[in-house]
């Protein structure tokens, strides 16, 4: 026993004597190195790992939910849905029955209150578990790739998402965000961060991605994920390139589906291939997986996740990548139709993933990897693999030595006015001006006073931006405009569509923000019902940039790429001439009637 004793207090080294105290310490950020070959992982990590028992090491390979906005102390609500989904009641207890490597947070999953409170939940779950058998530091995570996906709202610093950086064609301005996005996270004691998207969005009715991803030119989408990889790595937080071998030419949901990439070979190493090199390249931490099937890669079609030929034949013995791989969502039903829960796991470890994200049924998910241990099936060797990159990749954040986010860092970080001031500036470089007929915009306080505001309220649900109508109504009066707002929503009535055409009646202009229009959708009747009052119509894309592509009788349209708060605010500065459009498109806009044929190229955009 004391021999043991003292064993234990060496291996200890490694935690830095429990972090600092746990937790007691302030430390600056942490620059991030690419991966650690496994070769040179070093001796304190591997004596680590042979400490662990095996339950221990398979716990280090999920990453998991959890209700609460307290690591001991939840809602009682929240204490229950825990109880009901995990079989435990907060984090605290999650993190001693699972020995879980990792937490994702979500706003639904009420761990994103503000930024204090993330804070204290950071510092709950990492002072449990340093205090375990084995103390090792978690990799706290959350989706916050700003634009349309966000978990932490404000009085966190909202930036443009990469469909708007992709317009501004800035790699300065998208490392830049990447920086400031990371250091606020890293203040609330997030260590790694599910972006940059490296998918080329070519196709137009991609449902999932979309405005998610920074273009359909496979070069440019490769220098801004670069970009944005050396601006997190600047704040000390990891990244995880995604959706691997690229989710950009679906048109299923994974989250819904499993969808089929049609592209061959030679067409996935042209268009799909390049911003993941360039990941790599760059030093990603991390890369996720995708949901999808790649028969031309394997032609077994499973899903990516699960496929040895894509996960361990491309991605890390083609690409030569040796970091941290990790699933997308196991809860998403792109991964569970082929097989059942308990396999999933135990298959993606076998095609060489190393992090296990989200599955629907922890207990399941880990026993059905310990049992394939012992069976044969799955060797402990090919367990330690996986843990040790993991290890090396916490080290390398500074974990060991203390995983909390320093006192006062959110007072000094998030949300400050520089920051604040940064993402204006960077949305103002992202809006496109489409189309300008007779020089309507920059609308004038004397010419254009009067305005009506109308269209969409695609409120974020995770509450991080207000609804687009009355931030574009507020913003204008701001500018000196008299407004009047009306939401019609994304499927108005008849009757709005009436309400909103009375509404014209003697006003200037009227902006109507739309969202995703399609050819069946009521957004077309509301804008042509518009048009044909003779009041000149703006319309502003809140969302994906093709919109125009099925409107008619406008006089003047732009498109914001998302509905979030500085997106919108600053098409307002360029509609009042207080900002110029400089965006330039990141994709084709093609005809609505005939899409084999393009009616606004990549690179358009027009300025005043």
């Amino acid at each position: 026993m004391h021999d043991r004793t003292i064993s234990r207090r060496a291996l200890l080294t490694a935690t830095a004597v429990a972090a600092a105290a746990v937790c007691a310490t302030a430390l600056p950020a942490h620059a991030v190195p690419g991966p650690i070959p496994s070769r040179r992982y070093p001796d304190r990590l591997r004596r680590l790992v042979s400490r662990m028992s095996l339950e221990e090491k398979v716990g280090q390979l999920f990453v998991m939910r959890v209700y609460g906005h307290s690591a001991t102390d939840p809602d009682r609500a929240d204490a229950d849905a825990n109880l009901a989904e995990i079989g435990v009641r907060t984090a605290a207890e999650l993190i001693s029955t699972y020995h879980v490597g990792g937490i994702i947070y979500f706003a639904w999953a009420h761990n994103t209150r503000d930024p204090h409170q993330i804070a204290a939940l950071s510092r709950g779950i990492q002072r449990a578990a340093l205090a375990q058998r084995t103390p090792v530091p978690l990799l706290i995570s959350t989706d916050q790739e700003h634009g349309a996906v966000a978990r932490i709202g404000k009085p966190a610093t909202l930036l443009p998402g990469a469909m708007a950086l992709g317009a501004a064609r800035s790699p300065d301005e998208a490392r830049e965000s990447a920086r400031i996005a990371g250091a606020e996270l890293a203040a609330m004691g997030i260590n790694q961060n599910y972006a940059p998207d490296a998918d080329v969005n070519v196709n137009p009715a991609n449902p999932v991605i979309g405005v998610r991803s920074f273009g359909a030119d496979p070069q440019a989408v490769a220098g801004l994920v670069t970009a944005q990889i050396r601006g997190y790595r600047s704040a000390g937080v990891a990244t995880a390139a995604k959706h691997f071998p690229g989710h950009g030419d679906t048109t299923d949901d994974s989250h819904y589906a499993l969808p089929t990439i049609h592209h061959t070979r030679e067409q996935w190493t042209e268009l799909d291939a390049p911003p993941f090199r360039a990941a790599i390249a760059a030093g990603a931490a991390s890369i996720m997986t995708a949901h999808i099937v790649v028969p031309a890669l394997d032609p077994s079609e499973d899903p990516a996740t699960l496929s040895h030929p894509i996960v361990t034949g491309v991605l890390r013995e083609q690409l030569g990548y040796d970091g941290v791989v990790i699933t997308d969502a196991l809860d998403m039903k792109g991964v569970r139709q082929k097989y059942g829960d308990d396999r999933v796991p135990v298959l993606a470890l076998k095609a060489g993933v190393d992090q296990l994200l989200n599955p629907p049924d922890l207990r399941l998910a880990r026993d059905a990897v310990l049992a394939a241990v012992r069976s044969g099936e799955l060797t402990e060797r090919r367990i330690e693999e996986s843990v040790l990159r993991i290890l090396a990749l916490k080290d390398r954040l500074g974990l060991f030595r203390d995983p909390c986010p320093p006192r006062g860092s959110v007072d000094r970080t998030v949300g400050t006015p520089a920051h604040l001031a940064t993402a204006d500036r960077i949305a103002e470089a992202t809006t496109t001006l489409l189309v300008n007929k007779r020089g309507l915009l920059p609308l004038s306080r004397s010419r254009e006073r009067n305005l009506l505001v109308v269209g969409a309220e695609a409120a974020s649900p995770s509450g991080t931006t207000g609804p687009p109508v009355t931030v574009l109504a507020t913003a204008l009066t701001e500018l000196g405009f008299t407004v009047t707002a009306l939401a019609t929503g994304t499927a108005p009535t008849a009757a709005r569509i009436d309400e909103a055409v009375a509404g014209a009646r003697g006003k200037d202009a009227v902006v109507v923000a739309t969202y995703n229009v399609t050819a069946a959708s009521a957004q077309r009747t509301l804008v042509s019902a518009l048009a044909a009052t003779g009041v000149p119509v703006v319309t502003l894309a809140v969302r994906n940039p093709y919109d125009i592509a099925q409107l008619s009788g406008v006089t003047a349209s732009l498109a914001a790429y998302s509905w979030t708060d500085v997106e919108v605010r600053a098409a307002a500065r360029v509609i009042a001439g207080r900002a110029r459009p400089r965006g330039r498109l990141p994709v084709p806009v093609r005809r609505a009637d005939d899409p084999a044929r393009v009616l606004y190229p990549m690179g358009h955009g027009l300025t005043y």
